[in-house]
């Protein structure tokens, strides 16, 4: 006796046999839309770092011209970056994003080697940092005596219950936060512009070393990290209506709002402290609001900050806990990570891992240096994106049924090839400035390697002879 059960709550491809009592499992729901995918890209990107960046690029160059031009500049780059995630979701809207991207694209085995080092340093240690940070603005501003390390614990713990609860509960506290942290940054800027100037703060130019474009080149890396943070939309793929169109869409509204509210932020800054003034400041936003309304201005920018680390927060454990489902279900991670909640149709399993891998390292106090490790490690990967792009258009080329994206890179491959060739630049800037970190993250990254032969050994002795030649590595 054989049937099918269909729901919005099972996968209704999969059939029953009543004599071998076996049934559909829950699956992960498509609830999510355009709009949501924007704002979670948003989210990925803003942090509290957009309040204090500024001064560093500052610090590099001589003029307000040029600190805008660094961040224009940026933003043009992060917008190539974008470009490129936006057709690779179009061309494929697979469950896992930057991950399937590099599963497909190479082999299982880099796939694997990038949700390792998520789960053990670049998101656990980032959430870490956004915990921790929140946590040292919090405990002043409450009155709270409790420790730094205990109010991040907490924290991680809260976002991770919110976060089993269901896609949609997830998405939305994620949402309220961005929007939070679009209605703050606004109010900052309209303070800012009728702010008076600072000429107190004044002082000489910074000076340029090296010629005006090797300035602009030291100035640029911070800010690349600053718009760095997209790709973690596409984690959400297997959740999100129509992907192939939603998650494009997303991507580049995403990035060109974040473009707008760091060019106002930054324009804002060198209106009121002058370049010099901002160089000489390493906490502007806050210096701005105290010239317009004294100490309880600090007051107010604290809350801005704590809540802008806090929505940080709420996005790297609603996204990346994704990954390591889609490992486990492609059989190279632990199977219990691929369990789905049959109420809340979540990966709970995986969530729960992320939340204390972020409360561990939060407790530790080692989440900088972590950090440190790893600083390379999402630009090493932004460099495979593009090559992942030429290699999808190659093969879907000489594939007649292949389906034709919807959005498709502009300029490509010359802004393909461009956005390579900055990311992997970063990279080597970063590893000759700091060696002996780099290496680390680097032996990281490397360290997946074993620990996949080992999942993939496991899971082909576990296969029926039958199905020996399924999820082999692509060629």
């Amino acid at each position: 006796m054989a049937g099918t059960i269909c729901s919005k709550a099972f996968d209704c491809s999969k059939t029953f046999d009543a004599n071998a009592v076996t049934f559909p499992r829950p699956k992960l729901l498509r609830r999510l839309g355009t709009r949501d995918a924007a704002l979670i890209v948003m989210g990925g990107i803003v942090g509290s770092g957009i309040f204090m960046n500024p001064s560093v690029v500052a610090r590099h160059v001589p003029s307000a011209f040029l600190v805008m031009l660094v961040w224009v500049a940026g933003g043009a780059i992060a917008l190539l970056g974008g470009g490129i995630f936006a057709e690779l979701a179009a061309r494929r809207p697979s469950d896992g994003g930057l991950y399937a991207y590099m599963r497909d694209a190479f082999h299982p085995a880099l796939a694997f080697m990038y949700g390792w080092t998520l789960l053990l340093v670049s998101q656990s240690g980032g959430m870490a940092a956004a915990a921790v940070t929140f946590a040292a603005y919090f405990a002043p501003l409450t009155g709270r005596q409790a420790s730094t390390a205990s109010i991040a614990a907490l924290a991680i713990a809260l976002f991770t219950f919110v976060n089993a609860l269901g896609v949609r509960t997830g998405t939305t506290t994620q949402n309220l936060f961005m929007v939070l942290k679009i209605l703050a940054i606004g109010g900052f800027v309209a303070v800012g512009l009728f702010a008076a100037h600072a000429g107190a703060v004044a002082g000489q130019p910074p000076p340029v070393g090296g010629g005006t474009l090797a300035a602009m080149g030291l100035a640029l890396v911070p800010v690349l990290f600053a718009y760095s943070g997209w790709q973690t939309s596409s984690f959400m793929s297997a959740e999100l209506k129509a992907p192939e169109r939603s998650l494009p869409r997303g991507l580049i509204l995403g990035v060109i709002a974040v473009v707008v509210l760091y060019l106002a932020v930054n324009a804002v800054c060198l209106r009121v402290l002058g370049v010099a003034g901002l160089a000489a400041t390493s906490t502007p936003a806050s210096a701005i609001a105290k010239i317009a309304f004294g100490g309880v201005g600090l007051r107010i920018m604290a809350i801005v900050i704590a809540l802008s680390t806090l929505g940080f927060l709420s996005n790297q454990i609603l996204t990346s806990p994704r990954v390591y489902f889609q490992m486990a279900s492609d059989g190279t991670f632990f199977k219990q990570l691929a369990w789905i909640n049959p109420r809340t149709h979540v990966p709970v399993v995986a969530i729960g891992l992320q939340g204390l891998v972020g409360i561990v390292i939060a407790l530790s106090g080692r989440y900088d240096q972590i950090l440190n490790y790893v600083t390379c490690v999402d630009y090493v990967f932004f460099g495979l994106s593009a090559i992942a792009l030429i290699v999808f258009r190659n093969r879907d080329a000489m594939n007649p049924a292949a389906p034709r994206p919807i959005f498709r890179m502009p300029g490509h491959p010359v802004t393909t090839l461009l956005f390579l060739a900055i990311a992997w630049s970063i990279v080597g800037d970063v590893l000759i400035k700091s060696p002996v970190d780099t290496s680390i993250g680097l032996g990281i990254l490397i360290s997946g390697l074993p620990v996949y032969a080992l999942f993939a050994r496991r899971s082909r002795s576990l296969r029926p002879p039958s199905l020996q030649a399924v999820r082999e590595p692509r060629q």
